[in-house]
């Protein structure tokens, strides 16, 4: 899922600022179009996609919200929240007419097969996830209707959302997709349409946020990281991504007019920070902390790795999926961005649909553990310059989650209250030297 636009834990002076510019420049563009309502991504039809991660580990799941508002409830903080209205009901598992007429059209002429041969009503479609970057279904033929040469049976289909929507997004994410699925470090491309793509449906459950932790699984991530940070890429090489996203969502904030109290409230207590002297610190920080510039996936979260189904026990049992945020980029970005992930439980199925565990944030040994097996992954190193390498790449991960915050993944959207969780989070566990 790219993270796009976190700044996240900035510290100074003493201070520590948690802040989602993501997450205000999401609101900027939805409030100030509407006095009413806070929207997630528009399924066409004024629907709100989320992704649903069950306990139990099933990858499709999903819904779209679509309840009416009512008396505004309390958030988990114990504040009135006025984005809470959309969602006290939950979450159903509709899709729109229009999608799935659609879906049908792109499966048809681009699988070709028996794809054609089938009407509308047996085409099978059900919702994966649905978010800020993407919308994924998963589209199946009819159990009783065979494969008639090389089409697949199902596939999973990609509908591009709010913020890949500019031509230049959408040209170099497709260029990468395509890159990959022909090395082999991503799923088979069927299709690629202006409106999304077709792709390999891969039996599979998306990793749960305390499975992070586990250390074979966290072993496996680190090299896998290792390897795509390995892959020579035709983009640009400048690491302009994480400082110009941040500007852009700077530019936003600058401009935002809430109507609704509770985010009136929320946003004047917000901006009592000189937030063009919080990225001004952020960036000196950054500048003296050494990291090479390396093909960053730049959102290695739980629900962007898969574990494959009939691998369980095998050493290559993950994939890393989601390369719409990929980009040149500073490597402790990485490395600072996946360990915040090991905080956020997003299973949780009632506003504000997450729970922050900061104690779950890895600790130094775990750090450690990740890290040996990244530079095994890589190769190469002295044993007599292990050592000094690893302090330097734990201080690199460290300071640069202070740039990243509590990433999210593109269909996560966060809420203001989180903010103190981050905060928090940094205080807790960063209030030593080490940054």
């Amino acid at each position: 899922m790219l993270l796009l636009g976190w700044i996240g834990v900035i510290t100074y002076s003493g201070s520590v600022l948690s802040l989602s510019l993501r997450s205000i420049g999401f609101l900027a563009c939805k409030i100030m179009n509407s006095s009413q309502t806070v929207k997630c991504m528009s399924d066409g039809a004024g629907s709100v996609g989320r992704c649903v991660r069950p306990a139990g580990g099933d990858s499709l799941m999903a819904a779209e919200e679509r309840h009416p508002r009512s008396a505004s409830p309390r958030g988990v903080n114990g504040e009135d929240d006025s984005e809470a209205e959309s969602h006290q009901d939950g979450r159903n598992v509709d899709v729109d007419p229009e999608t799935r007429s659609r879906a049908f059209s792109w499966c048809r002429d681009f699988l070709s097969g028996s794809w054609k041969a089938i009407p509308e009503h047996d085409f099978q479609i059900k919702i994966v996830s649905g978010g800020l970057s993407n919308l994924l279904y998963m589209c199946s033929l009819p159990d009783d209707v065979q494969p008639t040469g090389v089409e697949p049976r199902r596939v999973l289909l990609r509908i591009y959302g709010a913020i890949l929507q500019g031509v230049d997004s959408l040209v170099l994410e497709s260029v990468m997709f395509a890159i990959l699925a022909e090395r082999e470090l991503g799923p088979h491309l069927y299709g690629i349409f202006p409106e999304g793509r077709l792709e390999q449906y891969l039996p599979s459950n998306r990793l749960r946020t305390e499975q992070l932790g586990f250390p074979e699984i966290s072993a496996e991530i680190a090299s896998k990281m290792a390897r795509f940070h390995g892959m020579q890429m035709p983009f640009n090489k400048e690491p302009k991504w994480l400082f110009g996203t941040i500007d852009r969502y700077m530019e936003q904030v600058k401009i935002i007019q809430f109507v609704r109290e509770a985010h009136i409230k929320k946003f004047t207590k917000l901006m009592k920070y000189d937030l063009p002297a919080e990225l001004e610190n952020l960036r000196s920080l950054l500048a003296a902390t050494p990291s090479p510039v390396v093909f960053c996936h730049n959102d290695v979260q739980e629900g962007n790795i898969l574990m494959l189904d009939g691998r369980e026990n095998s050493s290559d049992k993950l994939m890393l999926i989601d390369f719409e945020y990929s980009s040149y980029n500073y490597r402790g970005f990485d490395f600072g961005n996946h360990f915040c992930e090991w905080i956020y439980d997003y299973t949780y199925d009632q506003w504000p649909f997450y729970k922050a565990k900061v104690e779950n944030y890895p600790n130094r040994q775990q750090q450690l553990r990740f890290i040996r097996h990244y530079l095994s992954e890589k190769g190469g190193i002295a044993p007599v310059d292990q050592a000094r390498i690893e302090e330097d790449m734990i201080i690199e991960a460290n300071r640069t989650m202070h740039s990243t915050g509590l990433t999210h993944t593109s269909n996560r959207r966060s809420s203001f209250p989180k903010l103190r969780h981050t905060a928090y989070a940094s205080e807790y566990h960063f209030a030593s030297p080490v940054v």
